[in-house]
């Protein structure tokens, strides 16, 4: 993961950024809907729901509507929408692959949005199958540095399955097998180890190191899509540096 820090590091603090304006809120919602409806509506049940719930809860989502998402979603109240996911595929300049994962209860309007996204600055899309090969689903932990250190976490994650440890600047990026993730959260939990999210993530198997302008280019796209209200999830397999992040900043 060389190199990456500086941009996990920037696109968490941009998420703080969108979680003010409401973007991050409704995609997190979202989330705990989707996972109380494919796996139902008891978290002690339904890791993937627990997870969700403990996710929107990190990031201030109000506990009432996160109570109503996950009522939606088990079908205990009336208004759920009928999501799906839908995966799209795509370049940024530089050769950069993308990856993008849409929830959505109108594919077209997704699909539309993706593509203006793309297109309009500077990306091109790409066929099924021609990018998401480039990727891997994992399991991914995200752990703040504050109050722990890089052995605690080690320790605890290596012994329930994880595969690798990652500095991202500010907090560890725990890396295992998505059916491994429980156990690793859980491992981490019951050292002490506070987290800041577990979730099912798709991670690259190489990186493509970009210069300064490829670079402002990615970051643009990777903004357009992640405001768009039906994009998930934005990955990428671009590798850059801190020092050209220091400079963007």
């Amino acid at each position: 993961m060389s190199g990456h820090s500086k941009w996990a590091t920037t696109k968490h603090k941009k998420a703080v950024i969108d979680a003010k304006r409401g973007k991050l809120f409704a995609k997190l919602i979202k989330n705990v809907e989707v996972a109380a409806r494919t796996g139902g509506g008891d978290p002690d049940g339904n890791p993937t729901l627990y997870d969700a719930i403990q996710k929107a809860k990190k990031n201030s989502v109000p506990l009432d509507n996160i109570e109503r998402a996950r009522k939606r979603g088990a079908g205990e109240e009336a208004g759920a929408a009928d999501w799906q996911t839908v995966m799209y595929e795509g370049y940024a300049p530089g050769g950069v692959a993308l990856l993008i994962e849409c929830l959505t209860d109108n594919r077209n309007r997704a699909a539309s949005d993706v593509r203006v996204a793309v297109t309009r600055n500077g990306g091109s899309m790409a066929d099924a199958g021609s990018v998401s090969y480039l990727f891997n689903r994992k399991g991914v932990v995200v752990v703040p540095k504050e109050g722990t250190t890089e052995d605690d976490v080690t320790l605890a994650a290596l012994e329930a399955g994880a595969e690798d440890i990652n500095d991202l600047g500010e907090a560890y990026e725990v890396i295992s097998e998505p059916t491994d993730l429980v156990a690793v959260r859980t491992a981490l939990q019951d050292a002490g180890i506070d987290y800041e999210s577990a979730e099912s993530s798709f991670v690259p198997t190489m990186e493509v190191p970009v210069d300064e302008e490829n670079a402002r280019k990615v970051i643009r796209i990777v903004d357009a899509l992640e405001d768009a209200d039906d994009v998930q999830n934005v990955f990428s397999n671009a590798d850059i540096s801190d020092e050209i992040m220091a400079k963007i900043d």
